[in-house]
């Protein structure tokens, strides 16, 4: 029997009014426990429980399953304004939202049954960047692997862990020779943790490199779905672009909130510091450059908005995202990190020794400059993405995660 496609009433806020709403109640707690976070290497349990019991961890779960499924660019702006509130808060956030949206999407019924037994309240995390193995057997898979990097683990109820799918001990391949990979969703108490999250930034999100407990773990076939272009099972179109779309939406919602916060702290502090030459406002090279990293800020923010705006609109005209509007998303997502990385050296720099010592701009320098080392970004995406721009691609070209077949 199929799933219900009816959706589900979870007494969740799903309207974008309602969550933007609760997202703005709960700014202060998120910002107040910030440091305290830093502290433990993960969330507070007080913010993630009140993320969880507002539906700000469901904002794209498919509405079959009780999320909100809002539209990629309404669920951008609730991620960004937490971001800017606590980068690794909103780290969490935006890890919580691609792994419900792609796991509500993608999974067949008798594994979403499985993992949504009550609705969209469910906590995953993991990484789906395969350092794992599977190999096939009767009814799933054998996995076993240890994985880098389970942002907001610490707090998972589920994982989501990407595995290369074996033919004995080789890698299966792809007709056009890339690895096959499949993303495998497994129980909390299967794995164990490093406890190895000593890191420069995003601190508070408890990015654990973790491990199977077995030497190999069954995971059922129905709890698995394919790392690239995988079968989209509900929810409405804006998720036919699989995790190429998900992905992109996270860091990118991330990194508006994160560099907003890093200018708002420097002007703030330009209009307080002062030394033997005087008010850091007061010197025109100052406001110059400080005008000039706004205009980067703002130019960068208005190439998201514009690219993500377009494939919703696609979206609520049914009609899936097209290669080059998928090349933009990636490419601004790439072209936001560059320049709040940037515009916070620029920060550090400027103050004269004000992020040395603990403080918010310490704590956003170091959230950004990890935050852009993330696979995702690296520089042979956006060769992929100039590809498409320059139409050298073929008529039958597809995205993957890490490029383009075609």
């Amino acid at each position: 029997m199929a799933l219900d496609e009816t959706p589900r009433n979870t007494g969740m806020p799903t309207s974008f009014v309602e969550l933007r709403r609760a997202a703005e109640g709960l700014l202060p707690l998120v910002e107040s426990d910030s440091d305290e976070a830093e502290t433990l290497y993960h969330q507070t349990d007080r913010v993630v429980a009140e993320l969880r019991r507002n539906g700000l961890y469901s904002l794209l779960t498919p509405r079959a399953l009780g999320g909100a499924e809002l539209p990629y660019v309404e669920a951008m702006e609730l991620v960004e304004m937490v971001a800017r509130a606590d980068g690794s808060a909103g780290w969490c956030m935006m890890v919580e939202g691609v792994m419900g949206a792609s796991a509500g999407a993608f999974l067949p019924d008798d594994g979403a049954r499985t993992i949504y037994p009550d609705g969209a309240d469910v906590t995953m995390a993991g990484n789906g960047v395969p350092r794992g193995f599977a190999r096939p057997v009767d009814g799933g898979y054998m996995i076993k692997g240890d994985w880098a990097y389970g942002s907001a683990i610490f707090h998972a109820e589920w994982i989501h862990s990407g595995c290369f799918v074996m033919d004995g001990d080789k890698m299966k391949m792809t007709d056009d020779g890339h690895p096959i990979v499949v993303l495998c969703h497994h129980p909390r108490d299967t794995i164990e943790l490093k406890g190895n999250w000593d890191v420069l930034g995003l601190r508070g999100t408890g990015s654990y490199d973790y491990a199977t407990v077995d030497d190999e773990l069954f995971v059922p076939a129905g709890q698995c779905f394919m790392f690239d272009n995988p079968t989209q099972l509900r929810g409405g179109v804006q998720f036919d672009s699989g995790l190429v779309g998900m992905t992109s939406w996270g860091h990118t919602s991330w990194a508006l909130g994160v560099g907003r916060r890093v200018l708002d702290e420097l002007a703030g502090l330009a209009r307080e510091r002062a030394d033997l030459f005087g008010r850091l406002c007061d010197s025109p090279t100052f406001k110059f450059s400080f005008a000039d990293a706004e205009a980067k800020y703002r130019a960068a923010r208005a190439f998201v908005y514009s690219a993500w705006t377009s494939l919703c609109e696609s979206a609520a005209r049914d009609e899936p995202a097209n290669l080059e509007q998928l090349a933009l998303i990636r490419l601004a997502m790439r072209h936001i990190h560059n320049e709040i990385s940037e515009i916070s050296t620029f920060a550090h720099r400027a103050t004269r020794g004000a992020s040395l010592r603990p403080s918010v701009l310490q704590r956003c320098y170091r959230d950004i400059h990890s935050g852009t080392q993330h696979l995702l970004l690296a520089d042979e995406i956006v060769q992929e993405c100039g590809r498409v721009l320059l139409g050298t691609t073929s008529d039958n070209a597809k995205w993957t995660v890490f490029g383009i077949d075609g």
